[in-house]
C-alpha cells in the first residue's frame, strides 16, 4: 500500500501509522486526510492488526495543524463539507474497534490537537504542546474538538483553550488528563510501541469490547452503556479465549490467547 503524504507498517499485530510531511509540519490537507481514511478502513478490516500506533515524521510535529492554503479557500458550503470529511475521517479513528495509541511527538494543534483526541491513549513527549488556535484565524475547531475536548478534560477548561487560542505543555497536559503519560522524545515511540506490545499480549476480543464498551459511554446513559456492557461480556464468556485465560489463570500459567 502506498502513500504520498503516510508512512505504514505492520509487524506482529501492531501497526505504525506515520503522517509525513515533516517540511509543512505534518500539516493536514486533503491528500493526506484521504489517505489517513485508506489506511485506517485498511486498519479495521484487517483481523491481523491488534494495535496501532499513530505519529509524525520528524521531531518538531506530531500535526501542525490543518493546511491554511486549503482552509483559507472556504466558504459556507465548502466550510460545512471540509468540517465534516474531516470528522468523518476521525470517527473512523475513533471507532476503529481497536485501541489506537497517539505518540504526540511535537505540536498537536488544531486539527492535530484533534486528531490526538480521538485516539483511544495519548502518549507525549517532552517537547509536545497542544493547542486548538483556529479562533486566531476567525474560526472554531471543525474536526470534533469541541466535543471531544471537553469531554476530556472538563467544559470550562475546554472553552479556555478554545477562546484563548493558548498552547499548553505536555506536563500541564498531563495534569489536565489531556494524556496519559510524558516521556522524552527519543524514547516516546519506543515507549508507545511497549504499551502496543502490553496490549497485543492479552485477549483481543476482550480488548475489543473494551474499547467498544468505553468509546460509546459518551453516546449512551448510565443504564444503556451497562446494558451494553453485560452484553459485550457476554459476548466475551462465549469465546475460547475466556476459556484459555481463566484456564491458565486457575493452572498458576500464563495464557495462550487465540483471538477465538
Amino acid at each position: 500500500m502506498d502513500f504520498n503524504n503516510i508512512l505504514f507498517e505492520t509487524n506482529n499485530g501492531i501497526s505504525r501509522v506515520t503522517i509525513n510531511r515533516p517540511d509543512k509540519m505534518n500539516a493536514l490537507n486533503a491528500e493526506t486526510l484521504k489517505e489517513l481514511k485508506s489506511v485506517f478502513t485498511t486498519i479495521k478490516n484487517d483481523d491481523k492488526i491488534n494495535v496501532v500506533i499513530l505519529t509524525g515524521a520528524g521531531d518538531k510535529a506530531f500535526v501542525a495543524g490543518a493546511d491554511i492554503s486549503e482552509l483559507n479557500q472556504l466558504d459556507l458550503l465548502s466550510g460545512k463539507e471540509f468540517a465534516e470529511y474531516g470528522q468523518e475521517v476521525f470517527n473512523i479513528i475513533e471507532n476503529l474497534g481497536k485501541p489506537v495509541i497517539a505518540a504526540v511527538n511535537g505540536y498537536a494543534l488544531g486539527g492535530g490537537c484533534e486528531l490526538s483526541l480521538a485516539c483511544h491513549i495519548r502518549l507525549a513527549s517532552e517537547s509536545a504542546k497542544f493547542g486548538q488556535p483556529e479562533v486566531n484565524l476567525g474560526v472554531i475547531p471543525g474536526y470534533g474538538g469541541t466535543q471531544r475536548l471537553a469531554r476530556l478534560i472538563n467544559t470550562g477548561r475546554a472553552l479556555e483553550l478554545i477562546l484563548t487560542g493558548d498552547m499548553v505543555n505536555s506536563d500541564e497536559a498531563y495534569r489536565s488528563g489531556l494524556v496519559n503519560k510524558v516521556y522524552p522524545g527519543e524514547t516516546l515511540v519506543e515507549e508507545a510501541e511497549k504499551l502496543a506490545a502490553k496490549i497485543n499480549k492479552k485477549g483481543q476480543i476482550a480488548v475489543r469490547m473494551s474499547v467498544k464498551a468505553v468509546v460509546s459511554c459518551d453516546e449512551l446513559s448510565e443504564k444503556e452503556g451497562q446494558h451494553l456492557e453485560a452484553g459485550l461480556f457476554a459476548v466475551c464468556c462465549g469465546t475460547e479465549d475466556f476459556k484459555e485465560g481463566t484456564a491458565a489463570f486457575l493452572e498458576k500459567r500464563k495464557p495462550e490467547f487465540k483471538g477465538k
